[in-house]
């Protein structure tokens, strides 16, 4: 019996140190810039970005060899037979026609040397392509800062959806202890004979909607929470209290100044820009393909059958003049030139895409504060019936189905203003994306 009193005040004791040190190291809180920040630190589509950046940059190289000089070190060793023919015994034969036949020698034969080429004149056509591959370096730049601001934006919206679903867990927490109360009091007058077996029944149902309810919002933090995760690209635990910063702040816009900063700081416009110049060069490298090339040659050798070798060199230029290829050529030009149509075509599209989504998030900001305003007032109202609903039913002239449905009101018209909230939150945030910068 000693033994088993030691044990259990060795587990108590054990399990308050567990409960001191659990309240001593809280969870660490996470505010909305530091968890975009982390997602344009670590998530994987911004390392897939820059990697095609990279790409493109290794191809800007690889047109720059173009004016590098070429060439290579060939050794060759071949053993030949060579056929030969001798006269063999000088006899005569039929009309005096000296008789020959056919012998062969079988010997060794070597051969290197070093080959130099240099490209000396092409027309430009070299550092358009050039220019062409710098161009679209530029565009995947331009793409890279699209995929920043859009896993910012989602970030931004994970972490509110993240917040209103932590606000509508406890709205659902406090929905299950008033509910409760409401179950006490029914039950409490059922007793004494001031109220119905329905009361109770009906309070029973309102508490287990109740309890539903708070097992969906309780999915919902969970679910939120993983879907935050997520956008901030992170793999491991995630031990964060998030700061609540789902508050209203009143904003006004002039629109036609946000467009015009729109169409100045969107990187999808960047993108196109850059891809028309890449194209653009394209086709004037196409064009220079009508035109000739000249390039010189340089060469030093060794020959022989046994060393040491013969030595020799040689150099020369060679002019290059295109024949018979002006059908593929054209095509090539028209295709580019097709290319080039259709991305001026984009950015018209584009512009006016920008325009609707600049003009689009202001109205759908506006609106949120609209229905901030209606729901703030909703709610007082509905904490004044409430209040009425229940002092009526504890003064015995109020029935359940009017407190029910008063708890019921008050319940929606937490959840209204939350996803008003919510909704004004993600506008700015839309905004902020459709202008292509913060806005302070």
């Amino acid at each position: 019996m000693r033994h088993a009193v030691l044990f259990g005040s060795l587990l108590l004791c054990l399990v308050q140190t567990a409960r001191a040190e659990n309240a001593a190291s809280p969870s660490p809180a996470l505010t909305l810039q530091e968890a975009v920040e982390t997602a344009l630190t670590q998530h994987p589509t911004l390392r897939m970005g820059q990697a095609t950046i990279d790409a493109a940059q290794q191809r800007v190289r690889q047109q720059v060899t173009g004016y590098l000089p070429s060439g290579g070190y060939a050794y060759t060793y071949t053993r030949q037979e060579r056929p030969l023919s001798a006269a063999v015994g000088g006899a005569i034969v039929g009309e005096g026609i000296q008789q020959r036949v056919n012998t062969s020698q079988t010997y060794s034969f070597n051969s290197t040397n070093f080959t130099l080429n240099q490209l000396l004149f092409d027309f430009g056509r070299t550092l358009d392509s050039i220019r062409s591959a710098v161009a679209a370096v530029a565009a995947s730049t331009a793409d890279l800062d699209t995929t920043r601001q859009e896993v910012a934006f989602n970030t931004r919206q994970a972490y509110y959806t993240a917040l209103s679903a932590q606000r509508l867990l406890q709205v659902a927490q406090e929905t299950v202890q008033q509910n409760q109360k409401h179950l006490e009091e029914a039950q409490a007058r059922f007793e004494v004979g001031l109220a119905p077996r329905f009361d109770v029944t009906q309070a029973q149902v309102q508490l287990s909607n109740a309890e539903l309810g708070l097992v969906i919002a309780r999915h919902n933090v969970l679910l939120s929470r993983e879907t935050l995760r997520t956008a901030m690209g992170i793999l491991g635990p995630f031990p964060f209290t998030l700061v609540d910063t789902l508050e209203r702040d009143d904003r006004r816009f002039d629109e036609d100044a946000l467009v015009a900063q729109a169409y100045a700081n969107r990187p999808e416009l960047r993108s196109l820009h850059a891809q028309e110049h890449g194209v653009s060069e394209q086709v004037s490298a196409l064009q220079k393909q009508y035109l000739p090339s000249i390039s010189g040659t340089a060469q030093y050798n060794w020959t022989g059958r046994e060393y040491p070798l013969q030595q020799g060199w040689a150099w020369g230029v060679t002019l290059t003049f295109p024949l018979f290829n002006d059908i593929e050529t054209m095509a090539q030009v028209g295709e580019a030139a097709a290319n080039l149509r259709n991305l001026q075509a984009q950015e018209d599209n584009l512009r006016l895409q920008i325009t609707l989504d600049v003009r689009q998030s202001v109205l759908s900001l506006y609106e949120a504060e609209e229905r901030i305003r209606v729901s703030e007032r909703t709610l007082v109202q509905a904490q004044e019936n409430l209040a009425l609903a229940e002092g009526r039913y504890t003064a015995g002239v109020g029935n359940i189905i009017e407190l029910t449905d008063a708890q019921t009101s008050l319940t929606s018209a937490r959840a209204s203003n939350i996803q008003a909230l919510y909704t004004y939150k993600t506008a700015l945030a839309q905004v902020e994306k459709a202008v292509g910068q913060r806005l302070e």
